[in-house]
């Protein structure tokens, strides 16, 4: 296995494709770049909650969309199939588990829990994207598969607790 290129903040930052890429900085983290990004995705998430369900929907597809061609951009960039570094697939993947997330303190506690399980444990069918999908979608998809299962889950925590 090759060595990963050196990536720094400075540099994420001077690229604004490298930027969203990597979450605004968030998967340069030494450890555990994932769940940095995930982290990252959160005050996005309060954000995009306040809107109405259609136009959260709207702009969940939209960044997942522009996520192919940012990651696959990156990666291409760095010569490397899919840096630990690059983190927008887990924003994107984050946003999506908490489509019309339930009120409460918990949900988004819940929802992150249950996104980073799925996308570290890569269950099937995201261990069959994962190994083999390559470029952009390869980056995006197990992250969006992971995504709407921990959505799913979530729902049904819901549904049987309410």
């Amino acid at each position: 296995m090759s060595e990963l290129p050196k990536v720094t903040l400075a540099s994420v930052l001077r690229n604004p494709v490298h930027c969203l890429a990597f979450g605004f900085g968030s998967g340069v983290a030494p450890k555990a770049p994932g769940t940095f990004g995930t982290l990252a995705a959160v005050p996005f998430w309060l954000l995009l909650s306040q809107l109405p369900l259609v136009w959260y929907s709207l702009v969940v597809l939209l960044t997942a969309i522009v996520g192919v061609w940012l990651c696959g951009k990156t990666a291409e960039d760095l010569k490397v199939h899919d840096h630990p570094g690059i983190v927008w697939d887990e924003m994107v993947g984050y946003w999506i588990t908490m489509w019309a997330a339930p009120t409460g303190w918990y949900w988004p506690i819940l929802g992150f829990g249950l996104f980073r399980l799925f996308d570290i444990w890569k269950p099937w069918p995201i261990s069959v994207a994962d190994k083999n999908l390559k470029g952009g979608v390869g980056i995006m998809l197990d992250d969006l598969l992971a995504g709407l299962l921990a959505l799913g889950f979530m729902q049904l925590v819901y549904y049987w607790a309410a």
